[in-house]
């Protein structure tokens, strides 16, 4: 079971659609993200990609050298960048990192983000595009040299002599849920994700999709993006979520919905008929709860419930089939202690041997909590 984190390069918060506890994008709180998850025995973080956000190569450099084992999965966006000058990005980044970075294919879902960038291509086109791009870029970082004439992408002698670290070069993660997302996973993604769907709907989408890479004899895995609420209780945790929405006003959620109705993202109407834009039956399945996308486009559930609750909906997505596990949580330092503290011990995951065999603190005694007798915590002399 592969386990990681989220960096909010959007910013990060307490609430959910308030300006309040807002915490803005710095670079020392990224940090401390990201070297807390990677203490803590996280695999890897989702360093996400948008307008909205820092970008993402630009922050997974920065803190490699902050980090010592996290991966970085980062996100590529076809039709931006052209294959040859994206493969010579991943390529750096795989060897100056020690072959710790991992690359998310991202095909668009905004229809008015991509054309504030240049793209004026349809849903299907965009992934038709994908699909020339991953063919050239896929090639060239194995070594290849490659003429390719396609709708999209044109190169001729493309190659690239440095090559990556991982081969035959690092592992592509896609998300959708769409016709042309399926198959372009099918054919070219290593580890296919979806949004956090009830069971049922998870267990349709991995079928499709071992079906179609199965016709072209490849197998494809798995991974899940999800929101985690947990406490030692579930009636804590449960509080907890309707905290994170508890200053959500209906004209926050209506003009959220009206932005995200734009969206052409198969996989963003499917989280937003989960709720249907309405905070009367946010539980969707057992322990999902479908409030987050009240207010944000993208992964729109948590799991929500005590550590016991939790990791049993965890265990059932990996019955599934799902490997990777991308989770995040508000604040997202924070909840990532507390995830690591409270999941980790009830889940198949390898933690950090540094963490299991490394000097214990004692925090019990006189000098390490306050005496109960005192007023004041004792001092050493």
């Amino acid at each position: 079971m592969e386990i990681f984190w989220f960096l909010p390069t959007h910013g990060d918060n307490r609430y959910l659609g308030t300006e309040k506890g807002v915490r803005p994008v710095t670079y020392s709180y990224l940090k401390q993200i990201a070297q807390a998850a990677d203490s803590l025995g996280f695999k890897g973080v989702l360093v996400p990609s948008g307008r909205a956000c820092e970008d993402p190569w630009v922050i997974a450099s920065s803190l490699i050298n902050q980090t010592k084992q996290l991966k970085f999965l980062v996100a590529v966006r076809p039709g931006f960048t052209s294959p040859t000058v994206s493969a010579r990005m991943a390529s750096t980044l795989d060897r100056i990192s020690g072959g710790r970075l991992l690359v998310n294919v991202v095909a668009g879902g905004d229809p008015a983000e991509q054309r504030a960038d240049g793209s004026f291509l349809r849903h299907d086109q965009r992934y038709a595009e994908a699909g020339e791009f991953l063919t050239v870029w896929k090639a060239v970082l194995a070594g290849e040299e490659i003429d390719f004439s396609g709708e999209f992408i044109n190169v001729e002698g493309a190659s690239l002599p440095s090559g990556a670290v991982q081969k035959p070069y690092p592992a592509l993660f896609l998300g959708g849920s769409s016709d042309a997302a399926i198959s372009l996973s099918a054919e070219h993604i290593d580890v296919f994700l979806t949004w956090g769907e009830p069971p049922a709907a998870v267990a349709e989408k991995i079928n499709r999709v071992r079906a179609e890479a199965a016709i072209l004899g490849r197998t494809v895995k798995f991974g899940i993006r999800l929101h985690i609420i947990v406490r030692e209780s579930s009636s804590e945790a449960w509080a907890a979520a309707d905290g994170l929405i508890a200053q959500v006003t209906d004209e926050t959620i209506a003009a959220a919905q009206a932005a995200i109705a734009g969206f052409e993202s198969v996989g963003q109407k499917k989280m937003t008929d989960l709720h249907g834009g309405k905070r009367d039956n946010l539980t969707v399945s057992p322990n999902l709860w479908a409030g987050v996308g009240l207010v944000r486009g993208g992964a729109g559930t948590a799991l929500v419930g005590n550590p016991q609750e939790v990791a049993s909906r965890i265990k059932e997505y990996a019955d599934l089939g799902i490997e990777y596990f991308i989770f995040s949580g508000y604040p997202h330092l924070e909840e990532a202690y507390r995830v690591a503290e409270l999941l980790f011990p009830l889940l198949p995951v390898e933690l950090n041997p540094e963490l299991e065999t490394g000097i214990k603190t004692n925090l019990t005694g006189p000098f390490g909590a306050v005496n109960v007798k005192r007023q004041h915590p004792v001092t050493a002399e």
